[in-house]
């Protein structure tokens, strides 16, 4: 099949960015609705057609996981009132929930911005995976030691907490990821992979390449 996305499409965020404001935005809603979002959501709603054959959990919409474009700016310092990209949350529970592992990718201007793993989960699932981790730490070693993952997305990453349970002290010396309040990765696609015909074929990949990570959080949310 042909492309998703056209370069009105990364024009429109180019240009988006030069011109965050509601005058501008209005006079070209029409040019949004038609090349953005609503290729983005057809995009979105064929992605999870096929992650359901990957996992049968994901019942889903695009509606239930794409983010619209308006930003909250109540409590923000910066008031531009629209994001510069469109963002999904792919999951069983899709965009309300940030803490199930899934894949959450960004469409920019000039990339394809991707995360996967665990981010903000509560005190209750934090702890659940920080004793997953430090009873399962060869499991959870070998895991982001393959080759496939660490080529495709490093490390995991996310902001650490000084102070631990003092037993998992024990565990945390071998595996300093127990210390962290987040668990995701991030991988990042070009600007040619936004127009390629094979762009489903590669987040698909990107999935497979944290499956096993995802599958692991999976079991420790649960535990």
């Amino acid at each position: 099949m042909s492309s998703y996305f056209t370069k009105k499409c990364t024009d429109f965020l180019k240009d988006l960015s030069l011109n965050n404001n509601r005058e501008w935005f209005n006079e070209h809603k029409e040019t949004f609705k038609e090349f953005v979002e609503k290729p983005f959501h057809q995009f979105i709603e064929d992605l999870i057609e096929q992650l359901r054959e990957l996992d049968p959990k994901i019942q889903i919409t695009s509606k239930e996981a794409v983010f619209r474009i308006y930003k909250d700016i109540r409590f923000s310092k910066d008031k531009t009132p629209y994001k510069e990209y469109m963002a999904a949350l792919i999951s069983k529970n899709g965009r309300k929930d940030h803490s199930t592992p899934g894949l959450y990718l960004e469409l920019q201007k000039d990339c394809i911005q991707i995360y996967t793993g665990v981010y903000e989960p509560n005190k209750e699932q934090l702890s659940n995976i920080r004793y997953f981790i430090a009873e399962n730490l060869p499991t959870f070693n070998k895991i982001i030691q393959q080759k496939s993952f660490v080529k495709r997305y490093g490390s995991i990453q996310g902001e650490k907490n000084k102070i631990i349970p003092s037993d998992l002290k024990q565990a945390a010396e071998k595996q300093k990821l127990i210390y962290n309040k987040n668990f995701y990765c991030a991988c990042q696609l070009d600007k040619s992979s936004i127009f390629s015909d094979k762009l489903i074929k590669e987040i698909i990949s990107c999935y497979k390449d944290a499956k096993a990570l995802n599958q692991f959080f999976e079991q420790a949310l649960n535990a």
